[in-house]
């Protein structure tokens, strides 16, 4: 089911709420006693690690210890409502703002700690924050030589300089034809599960400066098809950011909506927003949207339905990417490309061999149990969400794709796209070094498959990205000048050098048009053509992603969303774009 048949089109008006006023009252709480705002803290500073999960993510707090048995008070909006359930014993409310006051006085230090050096302090080898051994950096050079010294009787140095560089692209030309080999994971056929089954599903929201795209995702959560008293949704917003704080309090958010507020701190990075979150988080299932994501209304109901006919060796499913604005300009044509290969060819294909996915940075849907087992996300990483496909996948965990879209804002302008795209490249190149610390056993914990997919899709497409032009210049270089050699070995090098990058080109162009095929695509012949010049463009971003991985290896290059001319144009337009009606990207 696409956007365009859905009631949550952005061209439509928001109607939320009511801005807010007035002080909460929990409806028939007064039959409750309350306690004291000035007994929380007390009560606060004796909870054990497994009594302060229970207030942060169900709001209760113990309040008194018997014998047998403990008496708790609830912070949620409906107290009465937990006074049947005989494993938690309620005898008394919290008002919500004084717990939410009480929890920022008592636990804001300690949780903003565990949300950005968690990871550092669990496992500090699956941590970009913990370094990298010395031998590690010196690593490749050493191989270089080695290989050099084998080889320097029978060709020049810069003739095997070149054959290790190759491999880079060799390992992305597999991974075309492995996407356009297989044919990836079977659509499962699953029973309908009844409102009374399904769990209670987390939903976190970071939002950092997207006041533009704030009420399109209200609306896209509004519309999400789930038993209300089953969703748990967190918007997460920064300390510092008031832009954000003002905008979000226009409205009145009905009772799913929680907002949480993660303290200043570093590295300010998103994934560090939701290790906060995911202290408060209610649910056994969990999903991240971005700021300017549209998913799908069905799509938690289609995870939830995945996760109880699998084996509890599942940890995660990713569902699919795609862009609302893929027809607005030749950039956004061509990201609409490269997300069509990945997530309509190579993802599914990995998945079916249980090879390790380089998962999305949205709309990935966890057991909760696991997401936190593992030790949640790496605060220090850029592409948090690529090295947890990894570490899941080390963990003997397995993560396969979701058939339902969330839709998204592609960055249109080259700005934002190269920083956008540099920050993914810093974050593979960081994610590669931080799993490749111990080689030996990262191999016996993924397999040699998943090894191979490992280094080409993470060091490959960085390596390939920086090389490309060089490649390119060399292959000019000798059309031009006629160096080719007429036999022996470096016949062969001449060959093999000339004829790389035109089958790079041209795999690639052909796994673009069978993922467009795919997603019912035609008439992009242009775009398909021109791919070769978006590779230019990702070398540009790659050159910048290595001099900010020396420069500033943790810093987050934020991505402007609600720039897209849809976004800006009259709702009229928008009703009528293209890409809402059925048929379109």
């Amino acid at each position: 089911m696409g956007v365009h048949n859905q009631k949550f089109a952005i061209s439509e008006p928001l109607d939320i709420g009511q801005p807010e006023t007035g002080r909460f009252e929990p409806e028939g709480a007064a039959s409750l006693p309350v306690v004291p705002a000035a007994l929380l803290d007390r009560i606060f500073k004796h909870l054990n690690a497994e009594e302060r999960a229970l207030a942060l993510q169900h709001r209760l707090v113990p309040v008194a210890w018997l014998p047998h048995t403990i008496l708790y008070a609830d912070a949620s909006a409906s107290p009465l409502s937990r006074n049947s359930d005989a494993r938690w014993p309620v005898v008394a409310r919290i008002h919500p703002h004084e717990f939410e006051r009480a929890v920022r006085r008592n636990w804001r230090r300690s949780l903003a700690r565990r949300a950005a050096y968690g990871l550092v302090v669990k496992a500090p080898s699956f941590s970009a924050r913990a370094g990298l051994p010395g031998i590690l950096q010196i690593l490749p050079i050493i191989v270089a030589v080695v290989l050099v010294c084998m080889l320097l009787p029978f060709a020049s140095v810069a003739d095997i300089a070149g054959l290790i560089a190759s491999s880079f692209f060799l390992g992305i030309i597999w991974l075309r034809l492995l996407a356009i080999s297989e044919k990836g994971e079977a659509k499962p056929d699953e029973p309908e599960m009844d409102d009374t089954r399904l769990p209670t599903y987390s939903v976190l929201v970071p939002l950092f400066r997207e006041t533009r795209v704030l009420p399109q995702i209200l609306r896209a959560l509004l519309c999400l098809n789930y038993p209300t008293d089953k969703l748990d949704i967190k918007l997460i917003l920064e300390e510092t950011d008031t832009g954000m704080k003002r905008a979000l309090a226009r409205f009145k958010l009905p009772p799913q909506f929680e907002v949480l507020v993660v303290p200043a701190g570093t590295p300010q990075t998103k994934p560090r927003a939701l290790n906060y979150a995911l202290h408060f988080a209610r649910g056994s299932l969990l999903t991240i949207y971005d700021a300017e994501d549209i998913p799908e209304p069905m799509q938690l109901r289609q995870a939830a339905r995945r996760f109880a006919n699998s084996p509890t060796s599942l940890a995660c499913l990713q569902a699919e990417l795609a862009f609302y604005n893929s027809n607005e300009n030749w950039l956004t044509q061509q990201f609409t490309i490269e997300y069509a290969v990945l997530f309509k060819l190579m993802l599914p294909s990995l998945a079916k061999l249980n090879w390790p996915l380089p998962l999305g940075g949205t709309s990935n849907h966890f057991r909760i149990e696991i997401l936190r087992a593992a030790g949640g996300w790496d605060a220090h990483n850029v592409t948090e969400d690529a090295d947890l496909g990894i570490r899941l996948a080390r963990l003997g965990y397995t993560v396969a794709t979701l058939c339902s879209i969330t839709y998204e804002e592609a960055s249109s302008t080259p700005r934002n796209w190269l920083k956008q795209r540099a920050r993914w490249l810093k974050g593979f190149l960081i994610t590669w070094l931080v799993h490749m610390r111990r080689p030996r056993l990262l191999h016996n914990e993924i397999g040699t498959g998943g090894f191979l997919v490992m280094q080409a899709s993470l060091l490959g497409v960085v390596a390939s990205a920086v090389l490309h032009p060089l490649f390119i210049l060399l292959l000019g270089w000798k059309l031009s000048h006629g160096g080719f050699a007429t036999h022996g070995i470096q016949a062969l090098f001449d060959c093999y050098f000339v004829a790389l990058i035109p089958v790079s080109w041209l795999v690639m162009m052909l796994a673009s048009a069978r993922a467009l095929n795919a997603k019912g695509i035609h008439g992009w012949t242009g775009s398909l053509f021109t791919v070769p010049i978006y590779w230019l463009c990702i070398s540009a971003a790659g050159l910048l992603a290595l001099w900010e991985f020396f420069r500033a290896p943790f810093h987050w290059n934020k991505t402007q969303h609600g720039v897209s001319r849809l976004m800006q144009a009259s709702p009229q337009a928008r009703k009528s774009a293209s890409i809402f009606r059925p048929g379109s990207a």
